[in-house]
């Protein structure tokens, strides 16, 4: 599924189809989101990732699936701290573009989520569908305070503006977000994202990790950017965007000679080999950020507001 074309008009043409509509209506985003809801709850309930694989794709799928495959190891008779995700007061954010795939963003409260014990975090989605015979998917999750979520930009019937992956307007175009931010993890560069816990934060934390007593830990990003993990972009009130991206990350721990490292038991239940010295951890994460309009060299910076990331292999040697 490309989420995103890459063309100059940031439009896509599949079967003939050019009109320019709503990818779905309030009614079917709603419905879209009560199947997710209902999907989600039966795989997490009996920890079965067959039972909602239809209804995720992308960081996020790849996130839910072997999560809940690991998990199904150590737990095969099921979850037993099961609670039901309750998804509710749901805000839609739908563009209007040409062609598939088609998508929007639904803003929801969830019940699994608070901030300091007080004020409701907000779960956004993003759903995906690729064709008129296609379920709507779930492909992206960030989990925001109200207050990090920017305004939209909409027309006069409230329908949302799509933005190409290549637009010039922006900062950074949205098809090269992956690629810096896995070349910013990596050595600091470009220089354009914000510094906050998922940039200056995350890498400063990586340093003090990387040589440990006994253990030492290296790093490498990859940028995951195509088919289901292609990006989405919203045009924001200000001319920015909010988009939502994926990178691969790899981390790779050597234990000292003479000892052993010790292996969580998600990490065991995925791992494949057998652990003498190193464990690699293949880890999926999706980011949601706010990239300003361009201006020149006086552009401002991509500001991170989330990141979700899940464990997706593990090998050991």
């Amino acid at each position: 599924m490309t989420v995103l074309s890459l063309t100059a008009s940031g439009c896509v043409t599949v079967h003939g189809e050019r009109e320019v509509v709503p990818s779905a209506t309030k009614a079917e985003a709603a419905q879209a989101l009560k199947e997710f809801a209902e999907a989600y709850n039966a795989a997490d309930k009996a920890y079965d990732p067959a039972l909602d694989a239809g209804r995720v794709t992308g960081a996020l799928g790849a996130i839910n699936q072997v999560g809940l495959k690991a998990r199904s190891v150590n737990y095969p008779d099921g979850n037993p701290q099961h609670v039901p995700l309750e998804l509710t007061d749901a805000k839609y954010t739908i563009p209007k573009k040409a062609g598939w795939p088609r998508w929007f963003v639904a803003d929801v409260d969830s019940n699994r989520d608070r901030d300091n014990g007080n004020l409701d975090n907000r779960w956004v989605l993003v759903f995906v569908r690729n064709g008129v015979d296609q379920v709507w998917e779930a492909a992206y999750l960030t989990i925001l305070s109200p207050s990090r979520i920017p305004a939209f930009k909409t027309d006069k019937d409230g329908w949302a503006e799509p933005v190409a992956p290549d637009s010039a307007a922006l900062a950074v175009a949205p098809r090269n977000l992956s690629e810096e931010y896995a070349s910013y993890m990596q050595n600091g560069k470009p220089e354009h994202f914000k510094d906050g816990p998922h940039t200056s934060g995350w890498r400063d934390s990586r340093k003090k990790d990387a040589n440990l007593p006994g253990m030492s830990t290296q790093y490498i990003d990859q940028p995951l950017d195509s088919d289901d993990f292609a990006p989405l972009g919203l045009t924001t009130e200000d001319g920015g965007a909010l988009v939502f991206f994926a990178v691969r990350n790899y981390e790779r721990q050597t234990a000292a000679k003479g000892l052993r490292l010790k292996v969580h038991p998600d990490v065991k239940a995925l791992l494949t080999g057998d652990v003498k010295s190193t464990v690699t951890k293949e880890r999926v994460s999706s980011q949601a950020v706010v990239v300003p309009p361009g201006g020149g060299a006086d552009a401002g910076k991509v500001d991170v507001l989330g990141r979700l990331t899940g464990l997706t292999a593990a090998k050991g040697s």
